[in-house]
């Protein structure tokens, strides 16, 4: 159980107790899942008040199995004891409130929340009114003679009145803890109960704006840099005033001006004579006297004769750009891909000797190149999230070839997008004959192998690509409007953000990136490996 809600629960109950509500607050003491050995006492004084004697003595023995050391605890016993004639009990319980009284002759619980002061004479008090129930006169009142010697105040006579009762052979009625004196929890810690409104509300102390009193949220207003001027109608063109002198401040309120400046009348004249106006950005109080009405020519079209006193905005500063590690420059030729480059395909290729496509070859040609395949198939490996090699006819229609793959990915085939690389290229261009006829496997073949990269994407719906670009490095996406990618990926561009981002579309993702994460490689050198 959480303690706020004892804490609830205890506060209720002792309020009801406040108000006579014997039965009101024996329901919110019911409440308690994890009652305390305060709580419980409460709940037998509850009982006593009600006149359920049993029900209070199940209480207290619940309350000192809680707290053994609770004297006043065995002090109440002991007197529900003697009115059930359970006097060897009573006695019992008289002699270990005694004993955990520690030789005090008085023990003070307003620390623990109990407005009551048990004295040691109270303990003995009782012990005598079990002596008298069994009929022990002498013991009583020997009993009651040591009490009389005790120290400690709130005696009174009442020790003075037993002993003659005890000489009559009169019995004596318990002393008990007065009714409606419970256990109530700390003032400091019910207080926090009630939710405070640490913060307040918020207040426009100081603003740039005038009458801007709005002290809620809102979302953010794209403002333009220059001035802001109040908006006047037509016929209130004449409240911009020039100063006839110049005016030194006298007063918090006041602007110190200079003659022939002119200002903006904001306020109307106050009694003294002061007008509220704005100057340089700044409010405050000017002699009236002082102004006189400034014609103010304005041209349509014309922004620069307007007068450039106001309230300015915040300078419209551009935003930062993140913190990005700047690459190393390189620089790329024709024969040269970029340093990250590995060919995944094809082997170099000495310099004297121009690559062999198996298109236009020989049938000497296709003699020596078809040694580690077959002359009509071609293995063909196909880069996708994983990479797998399967083997294929080489006059295979685009289509038909997209099909396979799709199979073997377990990908519809209209979700795939196969693309290829020329010859000492990075770019990875789409296949063109995807859809057109009479284009085959063989166009991207050489030497009995070919090499496809996949990608697992949506087609792009009313976007035009403008570009495409080689990803230079893995990017990570730092929030949900980046695109991510990897090493190698194609990407393709369809916007410009700024000079320092880009966004582009990569394996079905649209978003933004910065462009020096990517290489954007010159037709140039594909134009020069072709030749």
């Amino acid at each position: 159980m959480l303690y706020t809600e004892l804490l609830r629960l205890w506060d209720e109950a002792v309020q009801a107790v406040d108000a006579k509500d014997w039965q009101g607050a024996l329901t919110k003491l019911k409440e308690i899942t994890e009652p305390t050995s305060r709580t419980l006492f409460n709940t037998a004084s509850t009982h006593l008040s009600l006149g359920q004697l049993d029900l209070a003595l199940k209480a207290l023995d619940l309350t000192i199995a809680k707290d053994e050391r609770l004297a006043v605890g065995f002090f109440q016993r002991a007197a529900v004891m003697m009115q059930l004639d359970r006097l060897e009990e009573a006695l019992s319980d008289c002699i270990w409130a005694q004993k955990h009284m520690r030789g005090n002759m008085v023990i003070d619980y307003r620390q623990l929340g109990l407005r009551f002061k048990l004295y040691s004479w109270q303990v003995l008090y009782n012990a005598a009114a079990v002596y008298c129930r069994m009929g022990q006169w002498e013991q009583a009142k020997e009993v009651l003679l040591s009490a009389s010697q005790e120290r400690g105040g709130g005696r009174g006579g009442n020790i003075d009145v037993a002993l003659d009762s005890v000489l009559k052979e009169e019995v004596l009625a318990p002393l008990l803890v007065p009714e409606g004196v419970v256990f109530r929890p700390r003032k400091q810690d019910v207080e926090q109960l009630q939710q405070r409104d640490f913060l307040g509300k918020a207040k426009v102390i100081s603003s740039m704006i005038p009458n801007d009193d709005f002290g809620g949220f809102e979302p953010l207003r794209l403002q333009k840099p220059g001035f802001y001027e109040p908006k006047v109608d037509g016929a209130q063109d004449s409240r911009y005033m020039r100063m006839q002198g110049p005016y030194m401040a006298r007063g918090p309120d006041q602007l110190t001006v200079p003659g022939g400046a002119m200002v903006f009348l904001f306020g109307e004249e106050d009694r003294n004579g002061m007008a509220t106006v704005i100057y340089d950005g700044q409010r405050g109080l000017l002699p009236i006297s002082l102004l006189e009405p400034a014609e103010v020519k304005t041209t349509k079209g014309k922004k620069e004769n307007r007068v450039p006193n106001g309230i300015p905005l915040p300078p419209g500063l551009k935003p930062p750009t993140r913190p990005q590690a700047q690459p190393r420059a390189v620089r790329f030729t024709s024969d040269t891909p970029p340093p990250s480059y590995t060919t995944a395909t094809h082997a170099p290729l000495p310099a004297s000797e121009p690559p062999k496509y198996a298109a236009n070859a020989t049938s000497d040609q296709h003699a020596s190149s078809a040694q580690g395949a077959e002359a009509d198939s071609v293995v063909l490996k196909v880069h996708y999230t994983y990479t797998v090699a399967l083997s294929v006819p080489l006059d295979t229609p685009y289509h038909e070839l997209k099909e396979r793959i799709a199979q073997k990915l377990g990908q519809p085939a209209s979700h795939l997008r196969l693309r290829h690389k020329q010859h000492g290229s990075r770019v990875l261009i789409p296949l063109g004959g995807e859809v057109e006829p009479g284009h085959s496997l063989q166009e991207v073949a050489e030497a009995g192998r070919a090499t496809l990269w996949c990608q697992t994407e949506d087609p792009l719906a009313n976007r035009t690509i403008l570009y495409q670009m080689v990803a230079l490095y893995d990017y990570a996406a730092q929030g949900p409007e980046d695109l991510e990618f990897s090493e190698g990926n194609t990407i393709d561009i369809l916007g410009e953000v700024n000079e320092e981002w880009l966004e582009g579309h990569c394996a079905g993702n649209i978003g933004i990136f910065p462009s020096c994460f990517a290489y954007r490689e010159n037709t140039d050198i594909i134009q020069s490996s072709e030749l």
